[in-house]
């Protein structure tokens, strides 16, 4: 997997977005964050962690989360989406592939998450299995714009590097 010498690097974008409304719990990396709204979805709609599945599995070259995991399938009705990182996670392992680094942005207005990034920091590299240094979270907001700047949405990008694994 290597060329001339080097080793392969890999490199996934992800994405999600989320509309998002009251009654539901707000799911943001793995981290349930006290809010009067939550994502619309068949699972728990966490962004972060299903931007960070299709990260992985494009970077592989897998079929995307919504082929893996489609709202179709009960069985996925409230899943909770660090399941969706595990599978990636072995179908990268089967590959001999492993995470090497991992960034994400999340979008919402509210809540502000200044004091939630780094719990959702520790919980990526956790469920990624990286050292916390490896791992970026930043928040952001649309500045009033678009669904999201109008509190209707909640969205994130992340990228993913992936290296080969270590026996």
């Amino acid at each position: 997997m290597t060329t001339a010498g080097q080793p392969l690097i890999r490199v996934g974008l992800g994405y999600d977005l989320h509309r998002l409304v009251a009654g539901r719990p707000l799911m943001i990396g793995g981290v349930r964050v006290d809010s009067p709204v939550g994502a619309v979805a068949h699972s728990d709609g966490d962004v972060v962690l299903h931007a960070l599945t299709d990260a992985m599995l494009g970077a592989a070259g897998l079929p995307d989360i919504g082929d893996l995991f489609p709202d179709t399938e009960e069985r996925f009705h409230n899943a909770d989406s660090g399941q969706f990182v595990a599978e990636a996670l072995r179908l990268l392992a089967e590959r001999k592939l492993r995470p090497a680094q991992a960034d994400v942005v999340i979008l919402v207005e509210r809540p502000r998450l200044g004091a939630t990034k780094q719990s959702v920091r520790r919980r990526i590299a956790e469920l990624l299995g990286l050292e916390l240094d490896r791992v970026g979270v930043k928040a952001k907001t649309q500045e009033g714009f678009g669904p999201v700047g109008q509190g209707q949405a909640i969205a994130c990008y992340a990228v993913v590097g992936l290296a080969e694994a270590v026996d």
